[in-house]
């Protein structure tokens, strides 16, 4: 049986601060590779959502490109050192500690939103992604990966749960308002950090808002 945390934190803030807590960046500190080569359809000095932030890297990566940015994620740990990779880098980024269960995304107010490896329950998702509509300026441009139920063939990361593991068929469903630019679904080769590492099986997206 698993307890509850007696402090106050949910079981998945504490399993999170423990992963990050380190000095080393469990994902490395370089931006995630789907990112960097679709980030220029993000509007010029764009304000950019980054969902499930976690330690920084794609963050900070944004923020050097001139983008305004907001980190967000459970782990105060993760986006602590988000800060401090911000300063090495020299530039700035707001941060936000938050459960995106409850936390508002706001309406059409985000030139973009990203979600890197940003893996929800299947109903939580569902939910984000309706809000994640919502929150995009017309123009707004989303970008994703994810990895797919194909990747639990894999020893190379990511979750182990299948609920947690989209298709690109059901976040079509979910992402319903937004034009599709780029949505596949693909096996690669990723390198970041300690935590992902060999042959993997993903979903990419990159969509817009329109209207």
């Amino acid at each position: 049986m698993t307890q509850a945390p007696t402090d106050g934190r949910c079981a998945d803030t504490l399993r999170w601060d423990k992963r990050f807590a380190g000095d080393d960046y469990f994902y490395g500190t370089e931006p995630n590779d789907f990112l960097r080569d679709h980030c220029s359809a993000i509007p010029t000095h764009g304000r950019v959502l980054c969902l499930g932030e976690g330690e920084g890297r794609n963050a900070v990566f944004l923020a050097a490109q001139g983008h305004s940015i907001l980190a967000v994620d459970l782990s105060a740990t993760g986006l602590m050192k988000a800060e401090r990779l911000a300063a090495k880098r020299a530039v700035s980024i707001q941060t936000q500690v938050a459960n995106l269960a409850d936390y508002p995304l706001g309406v059409g107010c985000w030139d973009a939103i990203v979600s890197i490896w940003c893996h929800l329950p299947r109903e939580l998702r569902a939910k984000v992604h309706r809000r994640v509509v919502a929150a995009l300026a017309p123009g707004g441009v989303f970008l994703l990966e994810a990895y797919t139920p194909a990747q639990l063939e894999h020893r190379s990361g990511g979750p182990t749960a299948m609920e947690l593991l989209p298709t690109l068929i059901e976040l079509r469903a979910e992402l319903e308002g937004l034009e599709f630019v780029h949505a596949q679904e693909c096996e690669r080769i990723i390198h970041e950090g300690a935590g992902h590492e060999g042959l993997s099986a993903v979903v990419q997206i990159q969509a817009i808002r329109r209207d």
